[in-house]
């Protein structure tokens, strides 16, 4: 149980700077149409993605924010690798059909289908990258942009959700439209910032990324 609630609470991160509309000068995204057009395209492109991140959690009852690195995975159709380094060693592997966590020298292993919450989990991850989020009718999604990013703010329908998430908001480079931050902010305040660096796209990865042991 400690092991499940562990990932919970990392997965939770992963899923996503807090800020206000006060302070951000984001505008409704002037053609949404243009926008979810290109993200398919770019979704049915994309094979792989490889990348590392540093997520940032701000918790109010702490006055230093808690920082973590790692290395992030993805391969077609639903490969997911999420692989802590600093501070300390955690990988989460979900591919599809099964989660696998490796903490320190002990690996659990779960199932997607028979768990609801990684079910969602999984789904929702792989509907970021592949565009499918677009669609989620568990979310009201708004979408918004400024001169660097397109923005998708996304929040949770459900009375369960709302009660531990309040908005994910995804940053897509109007460059490339890669996924270059993600933040996650929660009813208390408190939330979550991932920025991808070194990002690749369409990399060979070996499928031997996605078997812990």
């Amino acid at each position: 149980m400690h092991n499940f609630i562990k990932t919970y609470i990392v997965i939770l991160g992963l899923v996503i700077s807090g800020f206000s509309y006060g302070q951000s000068p984001y505008k409704p995204m002037k053609d949404t149409a243009s926008f979810k057009k290109s993200m398919a395209e770019v979704a049915k492109k994309t094979r792989t993605l490889k990348s590392d991140f540093v997520q940032e959690k701000n918790l109010s009852v702490l006055s230093e924010k808690i920082i973590s690195k790692g290395k992030f995975y993805f391969k077609k159709d639903n490969l997911l690798r999420w692989e802590y380094s600093e501070p300390f060693q955690y990988l989460i592997v979900l591919n599809g059909e099964s989660v696998l966590i490796k903490d320190g020298q002990k690996v659990s292993k779960y199932d997607v289908q028979s768990n609801k919450l990684f079910k969602e989990i999984n789904d929702m991850m792989v509907g970021m990258i592949q565009g499918k989020i677009l669609s989620n009718k568990m979310f009201d999604i708004a979408f918004l942009e400024n001169e660097k990013y397109f923005i998708i703010q996304s929040q949770p329908l459900q009375k369960n959700k709302k009660e531990f998430l309040q908005d994910i908001f995804l940053f897509f480079d109007k460059k490339d439209l890669g996924v270059e931050k993600i933040n996650i902010t929660e009813p208390s305040g408190d939330y979550t910032e991932i920025i991808f660096t070194n990002r690749q796209t369409n990399t060979e990865i070996p499928d031997a990324e996605f078997i812990v042991k």
